[in-house]
């Protein structure tokens, strides 16, 4: 395959979710395993799946669709558009939601394909993305929901550190549990308490009893917790390997010349320390295919310099091997990176360890 390429580990990635199925199993929690960040990749899912997980997650209902196929739950963790309302019911068989009309759209859709679609009702409390703040108000919506003849109210969820970034804690987790306890419900609800940043708290303090889902994403596919960016004992974080091929080696001094201009975002960039001339090196890679933010050398002695839509540059001068142009640099890839590098129709993807 061609360069540049993502190279994904899948024993690696079955390795992550069984240590961490394990983790939560012990403490109560069951996963949704997201797949949003692979878009929608049904050989991640199936290796989610072989290692355990029963319910798989996206946030697009086209990943979704290409999950059909799978012998599990599935969840669009997204708030549903209510134009797709129809597709939602059809591949998603819960989602996450807050508006009223949402789920009356959801309703008919469901009524029409002659089945029950399940919600979970999702409460903010304090990151001020998706949800209702008010727990009264959420508790007049279940109590629509219950009403209607397609939709099965199947708990309550809330996200935390998407946005505003607020820590999860236990004050915020006891705020939930009291509010599933009020659901107009016969069985055990559904309490989804986030996404790989509440994991820390599930293994330090740990959940108020009834809390029993997580959805997570990044943790099972490169072993890492949010809440700390701690990766966990047992877990692999070389699962997704970007390799990306020198088009020039050049030395050239570290400090650039001329009037500085203002950026593609509008932002004057800060002027480098002088530190004498430098081996640069450029890849056939860029932002438009991956994060250098959430990417690291596997080549400890390579430094990225920073990038543009199309080239990464690195600073060769303390790596211990001797580079040409035409070499190939690979990158260990955090959840950003493989995001981008997963939607980039310039980027091959290939398996192993399947």
């Amino acid at each position: 395959m061609g360069l540049p390429r993502l190279t994904i580990d899948l024993a690696g990635i079955r390795q992550n979710v069984s240590v961490l199925r394990k983790l939560c199993q012990d403490r109560g929690v069951f996963i949704a395993g997201v797949t949003k960040g692979v878009s929608g990749s049904s050989q991640i899912a199936r290796n989610y799946l072989a290692a355990g997980l029963t319910v798989l997650a996206d946030a697009r209902v086209q990943n979704l669709q290409k999950l059909s196929d799978l012998n599990a739950e599935k969840w669009l963790i997204r708030l549903p558009l209510p134009s797709e309302a129809g597709l939602t019911v059809q591949y998603a068989d819960v989602s996450l939601n807050s508006d009223w009309d949402t789920i009356c759209a959801l309703d008919r859709a469901a009524q029409k394909a002659g089945r029950r679609h399940g919600v979970i009702l999702m409460a903010d409390l304090g990151d001020l993305r998706e949800g209702e703040v008010d727990p009264e108000k959420i508790l007049q919506l279940a109590d629509q929901v219950t009403a209607l003849k397609g939709i099965e109210l199947r708990g309550v969820g809330t996200n935390l550190t998407c946005l505003s970034f607020i820590h999860p804690d236990q004050t915020k987790m006891l705020q939930l549990q009291a509010l599933a306890q009020r659901l107009p419900m016969n069985q055990s609800p559904i309490v989804s308490a986030g996404n790989s940043a509440s994991l820390n708290l599930l293994l330090t303090t740990g959940f108020p009893a009834g809390v029993n889902n997580l959805r997570l994403g990044e943790s099972l596919l490169v072993g890492r917790e949010r809440s700390h960016y701690q990766y966990l004992p047992g877990t692999r974080r070389d699962t997704f390997i970007l390799s990306a091929e020198l088009v020039e080696l050049k030395t050239k001094p570290s400090v650039p010349w001329g009037e500085a201009v203002s950026d593609s975002y509008g932002r004057i960039p800060p002027r480098p320390a002088d530190r004498g001339p430098r081996l640069r090196g450029i890849v056939a890679v860029g932002r438009q295919d991956c994060d250098i933010e959430t990417m690291w050398p596997q080549d400890r002695g390579i430094e990225i310099l920073g990038a543009s839509s199309d080239y990464v540059v690195l600073d060769l001068t303390q790596s211990a091997r001797s580079y040409r142009v035409g070499d190939v640099i690979q990158f260990e890839l955090g959840y950003f990176a493989i995001m981008r590098a997963m939607t980039s129709p310039y980027v091959s993807v290939s398996y192993r360890g399947a």
